[in-house]
C-alpha cells in the first residue's frame, strides 16, 4: 500500500509503481468514485484499448429451470 499527501491545492501524486502497473500516462482521465469514507480512482480507457480483454472468459451460463 502506498501513501500520498494532499497538497494545499488538493492535488496528489500517484506513486510511480501504481502508474506503471496501471499504465497511467500524463493527461489521462480518471473517474473518481466515493464509497463511504473511501475514494477510488478508475483509469478511463479508450474503447480500442478494451478490445479482446474478455478473451478466454467462460460464457457458459447455468440457467434456472424457469428461464429456459
Amino acid at each position: 500500500m502506498e501513501t500520498v499527501t494532499v497538497s494545499p491545492k488538493f492535488q496528489i501524486v500517484i506513486p510511480k509503481i501504481v502508474r506503471e502497473k496501471l499504465k497511467i500516462k500524463p493527461g489521462q482521465k480518471l473517474q473518481v468514485l466515493q464509497f463511504g469514507n473511501k475514494i477510488e480512482f478508475i483509469p478511463v480507457r479508450d474503447v480500442k484499448e478494451l478490445r479482446g480483454f474478455l478473451k478466454g472468459i467462460d460464457t457458459n451460463i447455468e440457467r434456472e429451470g424457469d428461464r429456459i
